[in-house]
């Protein structure tokens, strides 16, 4: 069959899409000007989202001016820049974001992020002086505001800046997960002028990538793969028993690739505890407790004459079946989620199209080669019948 070179060709593609190529950019913040003329002391490139940070620091006073520019990827988006206090990413966040309202004003509100869940406005961990916002005929948005931090002689902060495509109802919607937005944060030294990048989101990417990997191949090729070869094969007496042990090691293989790709998944869920993909998750853990049966069901079956092999059979399909419907299933859930390159999920869909149709011409050959053996049989039958009903010349 031609699922072998299929699936290194898939694992070799995907894996090819772990390293993203970084966004480069196309300005530099020292050549930004703003309408009122301010100027400000510090301005750095940031490196994701083509965005762009101004600020001068009082340290005295402990008071921060900024103005931060960003291109939202869609004309009725927004842009936010925030500060965690407590860790390094988006979730406990305190963010300042702008966007244009139903009126057509700008508008800057603050929110205390602390899941991915609908935003509400709320107070935050700063106090802000005044902000306001202004959009450029380009497209991008500065957000311009003076905020009040509370620990005096804390210079050094983890900011984190996002972009959005869509304010539903005057609330921001949740921004895209590509690899510049998993990328958007950083340390910030207010008082040396200089924002250094983490490397958090390149790591997590990966391992978002490797799990989506394991169960493309596992879940969405190996196992249908599997019920191809158990199903079509056997009809040929020339394949047994060879058909079995195939069908069982494609399994097995599956397996122990799916397994792996589920405790990535675990891993991933229990480092991002904000973030819930819950049907993604419900189905990925159904298909490790099905396929956990299907592994031990092989131990509990019966011989070929026992009464309950029958029973045994029809549990083992239904439950195989079910495995791959709801693999396939769930890899267009995590492609959607992942979202990366268009290409993959064509790649994806070409793969499963191509055994979908094998299948389909096995088939129909099954179909073929089980009628002639059945007409062969009744002639056979006929025959005997004849010549032993009636006179049938002795040797």
């Amino acid at each position: 069959m031609a699922s072998p070179p299929l699936l290194t060709a898939l694992l070799l593609l995907f894996t090819a899409s772990l390293i993203e190529p970084s966004q480069s950019q196309s300005a530099t913040c020292t050549k930004q000007s703003f309408t009122s003329n301010k100027r400000y002391a510090f301005c750095n490139d940031l490196p994701s989202l083509n965005s762009f940070l101004h600020w001068d620091f009082d340290s005295a006073q402990s008071t921060l001016s900024l103005a931060f520019t960003a291109a939202p990827p869609k004309p009725d988006g927004w842009v936010s820049w925030a500060l965690n206090p407590t860790a390094t990413g988006m979730a406990g966040s305190q963010a300042l974001v702008a966007f244009k309202q139903a009126d057509g004003a700008m508008a800057v509100k603050t929110y205390n992020i602390t899941s991915y869940a609908p935003l509400r406005e709320s107070k935050v961990w700063f106090d802000v002086k005044d902000s306001s916002a202004e959009a450029s005929a380009g497209g991008a948005i500065t957000l311009f505001a003076t905020v009040v931090l509370p620990e005096k002689g804390r210079t050094v902060l983890n900011h984190v800046w996002q972009v959005g495509g869509s304010v539903v109802g005057g609330v921001p919607a949740k921004h895209e997960f590509q690899p510049a937005n998993l990328n958007a944060k950083g340390s910030l030294d207010l008082l040396k002028g200089h924002s250094s990048a983490s490397n958090d989101g390149d790591s997590k990417l990966k391992k978002r990538n490797i799990h989506g990997v394991l169960n493309v191949v596992s879940w969405g090729i190996m196992f249908p793969t599997g019920i191809v070869m158990a199903r079509y094969l056997r009809v040929f007496p020339s394949a047994d028993p060879a058909w079995f042990y195939l069908h069982v090691s494609c399994q097995v293989s599956a397996y122990a690739i799916g397994v792996a790709g589920w405790g990535t998944g675990l891993k991933l869920g229990s480092e991002s505890k904000s973030i819930t993909y819950s049907v993604h998750r419900n189905i990925g853990i159904t298909l490790f407790v099905f396929a956990t049966l299907q592994v031990f069901a092989l131990l509990l079956r019966p011989k070929k004459d026992h009464k309950y092999r029958v029973y045994w059979n029809v549990y083992h399909h239904g439950v195989g079946y079910s495995v791959a419907v709801l693999g396939i299933i769930n890899v267009f859930k995590g492609l959607a989620i992942l979202q990366p390159d268009p290409k993959w999920k064509r790649a994806y869909i070409i793969v499963i199209a191509i055994l979908g149709g094998i299948a389909l011409l096995l088939e129909a050959i099954t179909w073929v080669v089980v009628l002639k053996r059945k007409k062969a049989g009744k002639s056979s039958n006929s025959y005997d019948g004849y010549n032993n009903g009636h006179s049938r010349q002795e040797p």
